[in-house]
């Protein structure tokens, strides 16, 4: 009994030197990275370190999970890997990777955004972070960089998809830019509790919000006042910006772009308070009730449906897109029982019009529609033809003009007579310029597929 006990004391003893140990690892990779790299100190400094047996390493945003046996060989075998893993770890969050939608595809979406992290690693160029793994990502990445100008976790995503890769490659990929499990981010508050016996009364709803504040720190910090560092970190400022940039509903744009058209009518729920009092005063008990004349509605009379047919949207994507426009704008309070849409295709020159005036119409385009075009860009000719359309009386309150493209094309020098929107396609994260008479959208390929497609 007594032997026992002692075996059990020097493995317990033995078990908290082992964590004791990995935790200061993990501690001084920390501080090698502040020294490092001063504009991440407050997201290098939010994790609660906890050790369990089960980890290797991972985190939900708030705790960081570690086993002592890992990072123990880990640092045993090469110095710099705790130090890139920490790093690593410290990188999703700023990106925000594990807060992501529930429908995504679990492992070709870890696999992006661990190449991601490490591409972004390898470019700070710290010597402390080195490790020989990088030898086996250069190729993979080489190859990724030559096929998309920005490498971000949602590009990397949707090129795999795209590309259909077997899941057994997808698991050979992976191997060569692991550094975390990721099982945390698909377990919720509860699970986590369970799993780990990790009890906290931190609200994991919090940590996507403080975690976006975190991030544009960082991004304010490396265009301001670390100019030096920012320098080097192209790749984690753009990533940056990527992430934090404005995201926009394009159905909420277009509600509040669609134009108030005057609809006359009596108004039932009030009436003329003079005439009310003067009744009364001069008729005694018969008050004289004249309702208020008129009110507003929002109604969309006539409208512009503009496609650019000269890069590569595709054919799927623009269709939706028409779809999805023509339901919002049939939805603010609608528009009339007929209506007067025109949906004209456009590259360098006008390639198709087609005039809708009810759904029925509309269905039959759906069914059958086809794209024209496919040469340069250019958008005058567009508004040159609406002109000419509004000038022969086929439109007469035309307001509203919206022009979905992928592409940069010459703008009409001159206002037209009505109000014109431009929905920009752009996965490249840029902003494109338009005159100031214009209203602009800019949508990420990936935003607009998951709007667009969404059935209403």
């Amino acid at each position: 009994m007594t032997e026992s006990y002692g075996i059990h004391f020097m493995n317990e003893e033995r078990r908290e030197k082992m964590e004791k140990l990995a935790r200061d690892i993990l501690v001084l990779s920390r501080n090698m990275l502040m020294v490092n790299l001063r504009f991440l100190d407050e997201a290098l400094a939010h994790f609660e370190y906890v050790c369990v047996d089960r980890a290797t390493l991972q985190t939900d945003g708030h705790y960081l999970l570690y086993s002592s046996s890992y990072v123990l060989q880990s640092y045993k075998q090469e110095r710099s890997v705790p130090v890139r893993d920490y790093l690593h770890i410290v990188m999703h969050c700023i990106y925000r990777h594990m807060f992501m939608n529930p429908n995504i595809d679990h492992e070709v979406w870890d696999l992006a955004c661990d190449i991601a992290v490490e591409n972004i690693i390898t470019g700070l160029d710290i010597p402390a972070a080195e490790a020989a793994r990088v030898q086996k990502q250069t190729k993979i990445l080489d190859d990724l960089k030559r096929k998309m100008k920005i490498i971000t976790a949602e590009k990397i995503y949707r090129y795999y998809l795209n590309e259909r890769i077997p899941r057994d490659e997808i698991a050979t990929l992976r191997e060569h830019f692991y550094a975390d499990d990721h099982v945390m981010w698909y377990m919720t508050k509860k699970e986590i509790e369970k799993e780990y016996g990790i009890l906290s009364e931190f609200d994991r709803q919090d940590l996507p919000e403080l975690w976006r504040n975190i991030s544009e720190h960082i991004q304010q910090d490396l265009e301001t006042f670390s100019k030096i560092q920012g320098d080097r970190a192209g790749d984690l400022v753009q990533n940056l910006q990527a992430v934090n940039r404005e995201r926009y509903d394009y159905g909420s744009f277009l509600r509040k772009f669609a134009v108030r058209g005057e609809v006359m009518r009596i108004s039932l729920d009030e009436f003329d308070y003079i005439y009310y009092t003067y009744g009364l005063q001069h008729y005694r008990k018969m008050p004289l009730i004249e309702p208020l004349e008129y009110r507003d509605a929002k109604r969309i009379r006539e409208f512009v449906i503009a496609i650019d047919t000269s890069g590569s949207v595709a054919g799927g994507l623009v269709q939706a897109f028409v779809q999805k426009t023509y339901n919002i704008l049939k939805s603010t309070e609608s528009f009339f029982s007929r209506i007067n849409l025109h949906i004209i295709q456009c590259d360098a020159e006008i390639q198709n019009d087609v005039r809708i005036t009810n759904q029925e119409e509309f269905d039959a385009y759906l069914r059958s529609m086809k794209l024209y075009g496919f040469g340069g860009t250019d958008f005058r000719p567009v508004f040159r033809f609406v002109d000419s359309l509004v000038q022969n009386h086929e439109f007469t309150n035309l307001k509203g003009l919206v022009y979905f493209t992928d592409g940069y094309g010459t703008f009409p020098e001159r206002k037209p007579g009505y109000e014109a929107a431009f929905v920009f396609i752009d996965d490249e994260y840029n902003n494109p310029e338009v005159p100031p008479w214009a209203i602009k959208l800019v949508l990420q390929r990936d935003e607009a597929e998951e709007f667009f497609m969404i059935p209403n």
